[in-house]
């Protein structure tokens, strides 16, 4: 039997560290068991350890804290920031003043002040359905669902970098080891089918977010509420095919004889939420050696509807995989999918710091078409009602340019428009504004934790009440803010 290696072991066979923790967890723990008994804590724990699967336990399914229409949501992140003023916030005075100097105060930008001339948007604003919604010219197909979104106009964070903004907008804070709203959506609500993830991740073929997995990790949550990251062509994850001279008998042996060892290791390592995921995933990957291959088998679908995500165009080829593999997906219960637009840095994502015109041009071309045949293949198959759908970046950018012929646009966090659409959301409107010239936020306010907030109410969770706790303290993803936007809801 091999025997663990313990560095400066005490007398006692436990380290420094160990040893302090266990004799110092030994008179603050009398308090201690006695709070966290009344607080239902230890049932929950009891309850996991006699589970034969504590996996399947972790990602049971959940009763919402009160009914909704919604049981899933898709994050469509348009990485590096897409424009509000050539999107979804058209501004009237960027045309008069297009060209002159901003005499402002507005502190914006990534060196904290604007940049260069006003600049008025190359794409032309049309009012859409019967609400009458204002969308620019780069989404074409979107437009035509625009009694569909609900925009709001008013949202802002509280950072101007890449990394940090990708952070707050995903975990609800700037720095990273905090859980994902998909690990919160997962260790709130559960999944309904335990052969695939709960919660999926689908990056850009250009790379991934700056801050990368941060996004979609599970934090000091266990890890098995992580993101799993899909690929949109070939196998959804490396490896996932069993070789072809080994037998499914074969390896269900190997796979027990691995889980008996690892279990074993964990008894040890309670504390060790990676063993527990390492474990799960095993698992996981073995179940999903079927049905995640069905579920990605996009050759199913017949020519009419691959075409509708436009597969048949290089340009929109990945991302029309990515969601017409999104609405697969849905249709087999997971819980959370976030697609990426964009990925790596400045052109190869929305971040159009040179050139903003050719920068949205190709990631609008990129993403519009799908985005609009995913609307409709939900409304196609019933999957509307009780999906949720989230679109934007970051942040924004800026209403001046980076300089005289340089029509690219800085970064803008302090009033930028993100969309939802879907179950429970109130669409053909618009929540929120920005200023006359787009700088900033005048009207219902939005900040990242109140979009959160909304996010998880009309998931049917009470942010203020989906909590973990984690160093003595129930964490929210919302922190201590967070008001649900009201307006948003149907």
């Amino acid at each position: 039997m091999f025997q663990r290696y313990i560095p400066n072991p005490t007398s006692c066979k436990r380290n420094r560290r160990q040893f302090l923790w266990e004799v110092g967890g030994g008179f603050a723990g009398l308090a201690l068991t006695d709070l966290l008994t009344q607080d239902g804590f230890f049932n929950q724990i009891l309850a996991a350890e006699k589970h034969k699967n504590k996996e399947e336990y972790l990602l049971a399914e959940k009763a919402p804290h009160f009914q909704v229409k919604a049981k899933h949501a898709v994050f469509l992140f348009m990485n590096g920031g897409p424009s509000q003023v050539d999107t979804f916030d058209p501004k009237p005075a960027l045309t008069k003043f297009n060209g002159t100097a901003y005499q402002g105060k507005a502190a914006v930008g990534s060196n904290n002040r604007p940049i260069g001339h006003l600049m008025q948007s190359p794409f032309p604003f049309q009012n859409y359905g019967e609400s009458g919604l204002p969308i620019s010219s780069l989404f074409p197909h979107t437009a035509k669902f625009a009694d569909d979104l609900c925009v709001i106009r008013s949202m802002h964070t509280d950072t101007a970098a890449h990394a940090s903004g990708c952070l707050q907008m995903n975990t609800g804070n700037v720095t990273i080891g905090k859980p994902s709203l998909g690990s919160w959506l997962s260790y709130g609500l559960g999944t309904s089918n335990q052969s695939l993830p709960s919660f999926v991740v689908m990056t850009d073929p250009r790379g991934g977010p700056i801050s990368g997995p941060s996004n979609w990790t599970a934090g000091y949550m266990p890890a098995p509420y992580q993101g799993t990251l899909f690929r949109s062509s070939g196998a959804p994850l490396l490896d996932l095919a069993t070789p072809s001279q080994i037998d499914n008998k074969t390896q269900r042996h190997s796979l027990d004889l691995l889980q008996t060892l690892n279990q074993e290791h964990l008894k040890s390592h309670p504390e060790e939420s990676e063993l527990l995921g390492r474990i799960n995933a095993y698992e996981l990957a073995y179940r999903m050696q079927t049905t995640a291959t069905e579920v990605v088998d996009i050759n199913q679908e017949n020519k009419k509807t691959q075409e509708m995500y436009g597969l048949n165009n290089p340009i929109t080829a990945d991302f029309g995989r990515k969601c017409l593999i999104t609405r697969r997906l849905l249709e087999n219960g997971v819980r959370f999918i976030q697609l990426y637009s964009g990925g790596g840095h400045i052109e190869d994502t929305w971040d159009g710091h040179g050139d903003c015109i050719t920068n949205h041009k190709l990631h609008a071309s990129e993403t519009d078409q799908p985005i609009a045949a995913l609307i409709s293949d939900l409304k196609r198959t019933g999957l509307w009602d009780e999906t949720l759908l989230i679109w934007g970046g970051e942040f924004g950018r800026t209403p001046t340019s980076e300089g005289i012929g340089k029509p690219g646009r800085d970064h803008d966090w302090h009033g930028f428009s993100m969309w939802l659409a879907g179950a429970g959301v109130k669409g053909g409107q618009a929540v929120g504004a920005t200023d006359e010239l787009g700088f900033k936020a005048v009207q219902d306010h939005c900040h990242v934790s109140d979009l959160h907030a909304t996010i998880l109410h009309l998931m049917g969770l009470d942010h203020t009440k989906l909590t973990f706790f984690y160093q003595g303290l129930d964490q929210r993803l919302t922190g201590v803010r967070g008001q649900v936007v009201k307006k948003v809801l149907a």
